[in-house]
């Protein structure tokens, strides 16, 4: 049939066969996917292993990344998010109704709590507060539905009782869901880890940390191995139209065969400063999972495998120093940048009042204001130099 020059410019004759072998996956961009004929139109369903029907369910690109994320958590399906907070919204919002109760750690991530006020104060779910080193201060009711993890915990970084606290969800028929961004499933197996081989329900990563490394792409999992709780998910996630763009996939993609040389290189640097900065008079206390002084540290090393651990790293100032004065330093600092997130490769730090962070009473936190080192590529020995000449305008 010949063509208008029009149509031909949408209809080219001829196309180039569409697979060949290279070292990164194709890149698919697409909203509409073409079907073959009627046949594959009408036989397919949503919960098909790979169901191309639409862009927002997702693609060969999105798929494979997907894939790759759930092998690397020990999971077997996964669903991907615009942010690790899209993520952890979907899990919200899919699995807790009105009148349900949700446990969440007092270390829990900031915006995590506060999509939780707002469902409790829209819709009577009930937000409790457990110590994540405390297993007895976890009580869930009857009306117990879902666990939040953190391992390790927001800024404050202690060491759960994943043990403990995931016999008793069990035993109480409790979901649970566990933030794995920090161990980027690197650092232990969240579905098979301790001696009894135990596994949480869910995790929710931000790819936007390690997996990315670049510091700029935004992109959050959901990875379970249940798979009718997985079609839970993917059901809310089809309804709410959550999706990912395929460029981003493709450069999260390329950056994962990279993601352990740069974990275990930021950890490495990480225990370096460490060492460094318990020796400074300015902080009354330094916190870090691998640092024997630190809560948590027993369960750290129960299940961090190869005594693994992030780039992060926390101080708390003297009491003695004002708020202006953490300030000042702060400014002060060259290399590390004020900014949020972590894990790519300039090194980052962040100021936190945990007085207006935390709902219990912590007897192992010293009073004082907090500042969060989160480590990047620089070499250790600058980064040292970086805060040692901030910390003389504290003099």
């Amino acid at each position: 049939m010949k063509k208008n020059a029009q149509t031909a410019l949408i209809h080219a004759p001829r196309r180039a066969p569409q697979y060949i072998q290279t070292v990164q996956p194709p890149l698919f961009r697409a909203s509409t996917i073409i079907f073959e004929n009627t046949d594959a139109l009408f036989n397919r369903h949503w919960t098909d292993a790979y169901d191309y029907s639409y862009g927002t369910h997702g693609t060969p690109t999105t798929f494979t990344l997907g894939d790759h994320i759930a092998q690397i958590e020990g999971g077997l399906y996964h669903l991907l998010a615009p942010s690790g907070l899209s993520a952890i919204n979907l899990v919200n919002s899919c699995l807790l109704s009105q009148g349900d109760e949700v446990w969440v750690p007092d270390n829990i991530y900031g915006p995590n709590m506060e999509h939780l006020r707002n469902l409790q104060q829209r819709y009577g779910i009930a937000v409790k507060v457990y110590n994540p080193l405390e297993v007895e201060s976890f009580s869930p009711s009857d009306k117990a539905k879902l666990l939040w993890l953190e391992a390790a915990g927001s800024v404050t970084l202690e060491f759960p009782d994943l043990v403990g606290l995931l016999k008793k969800a069990q035993a109480h028929n409790i979901l649970t869901a566990l933030d794995n961004t920090w161990g980027a499933g690197l650092a232990f197996n969240a579905f098979d880890f301790g001696n009894e081989h135990l596994s949480v329900d869910m995790t929710v990563h931000a790819l936007t940390k390690y997996p990315s490394g670049g510091g700029d792409i935004l992109m959050g999992s959901v990875v379970t191995r249940d798979q009718h709780l997985h079609h839970q998910l993917f059901r809310m996630h089809a309804i709410q139209g959550i999706c990912v763009s395929g460029d981003d996939v493709a450069q999260v993609q390329r950056s994962l065969a990279s993601m352990q040389l740069r974990y275990e290189h930021q950890a490495k640097s990480t225990i370096e400063l460490l060492n460094w900065l318990k020796l400074q008079p300015q902080f009354a206390q330094v916190l870090h999972p691998a640092d024997a002084t630190s809560a948590g540290h027993a369960y750290w090393k129960e299940i961090c495998r190869d005594g693994h651990s992030a780039g992060l790293v926390s101080v708390i100032f003297d009491n003695n120093y004002k708020l202006q004065d953490i300030r000042n330093f702060c400014d002060s600092l060259k290399l590390f940048k004020l900014g949020f997130s972590w894990g790519g490769p300039v090194s980052l730090v962040m100021l936190y009042n945990l007085k207006e962070m935390r709902v219990l009473e912590h007897s192992h936190l010293k009073e004082g204001f907090l500042v969060r080192f989160c480590i990047g590529l620089e070499h250790p020995e600058d980064l040292i130099q970086d805060i040692q000449q901030a910390l003389k305008v504290l003099a």
